[in-house]
């Protein structure tokens, strides 16, 4: 195994930032009486941005309750200090260690090959060997089929869309988040062929996933050029998003907000109630359990897990805090396109893959 002659450094920081949240020093070696021992470092996002850190907590968290592992987790609060958690958690020989996010991919790149004997798991993100083809064996790259369900809030959207203007706020400008804003525009465009749709990006940095501030800035603006319902895609910059909409009120003479979001990631219906049309859930929190439970039964394989429609790993969320946003016959509308998506009848464009 990999020994690393700054490991005493290396879990001082794991330590201290483990304190931090709650957890002792002591709390943080493997412990016994458990199945297994998983660790997770979230992106700087945190786990309670209500999004994708939170949808990957709460698999984890399914997984201590109900598979009898133990469980310990990193906020690193800067990027600097994602690979020194990773790497402590791989040199205690921990059973799996997660990392939440593709920009977390060249790091797990490098201590998945330096730690060949532990099992790594990242979400958003795809792990190769030296060649640069074949997925790395010890990894599982867990990754969503993130198109299919934009596609379905877009047609949504354009349904309930009143001026025939969308718009999109997309975090960090990268290839995975072009995936959302496509599937959406498609989606949308298969609804009204003339819909116009507005797109903004908060920044090209890891800090564009934690800007509300320049979230609700973008929305504003997109409002103020018709925009009435919007996507966004963008961490916890995507809270602004959802102040920005609820700043136009309630429509008296309809009894409904006069502009709406639609949430991602998690189900976020519930975060500003009545201003949320849906959220195109990507349940990363059953992808996390089921990995944690590959492990726990011995058939952890590494290589690639897509999650879309056809498995349940996109969706829209549809419960009591929406469902009277939505027309029935939307619903239906909404759920044929599903089925001829899952059947290879509508091909969602894949913006990774162009």
């Amino acid at each position: 195994m990999f020994k690393s002659p700054t490991f005493p450094l290396i879990l001082t920081v794991i330590f201290a930032v483990m304190s931090l949240s709650g957890c002792s020093s002591t709390e943080a070696l493997p412990q016994t009486g458990c199945h297994k021992n998983i660790g997770i470092v979230f992106d700087i996002g945190g786990k309670n941005d209500r999004s994708f850190n939170a949808a990957a907590w709460e698999g984890v968290k399914r997984a201590q309750k109900e598979l009898n592992v133990c469980l310990y987790d990193v906020e690193p609060g800067d990027p600097t200090s994602i690979e020194p958690a990773m790497r402590a958690f791989a040199e205690r020989n921990f059973d799996l260690v997660f990392g939440v996010g593709f920009a977390q991919g060249p790091i797990m790149q490098k201590v998945a090959t330096d730690y060949p004997n532990v099992n790594f798991a990242i979400v958003d993100g795809v792990i190769f060997e030296a060649d640069g083809k074949t997925p790395k064996k010890n990894v599982a790259s867990l990754v969503f089929r993130e198109h299919e369900g934009s596609y379905l809030v877009g047609m949504i959207a354009a349904y309930k869309s009143k001026t025939g203007v969308l718009g999109f706020v997309g975090g960090m400008d990268i290839p995975l988040i072009h995936k959302f804003e496509m599937g959406f525009e498609e989606g949308a465009r298969s609804v009204n062929p003339n819909i116009r749709v507005i797109d903004n990006y908060v920044g090209v940095t890891d800090s564009a996933w934690n800007n509300p501030g320049k979230g609700k800035e973008l929305a504003l603006s997109q409002i103020e050029n018709g925009a009435d319902v919007i996507f966004t895609a963008a961490g916890n910059s995507g809270l602004g998003v959802f102040d920005a909409v609820e700043q136009y009120g309630i429509d008296p003479k309809t009894g409904e907000a006069r502009k709406f979001v639609i949430g991602v990631d998690s189900n976020q219906n519930g975060v500003k109630p009545g201003f949320v049309l849906t959220s195109m859930v990507k349940r990363v929190d059953n992808a996390v359990f089921d990995v944690v439970k590959e492990v726990v039964e011995g058939k952890f394989q590494g290589g690639f897990h897509a999650f879309g429609l056809d498995k349940d790993g996109v969706a829209y969320a549809l419960d009591d805090y929406n469902r009277k946003l939505i027309p029935p016959d939307v619903i239906e509308k909404v759920e044929e396109a599903k089925r001829k998506i899952i059947a290879g009848e509508i091909k969602v464009t894949d913006a990774m893959a162009k």
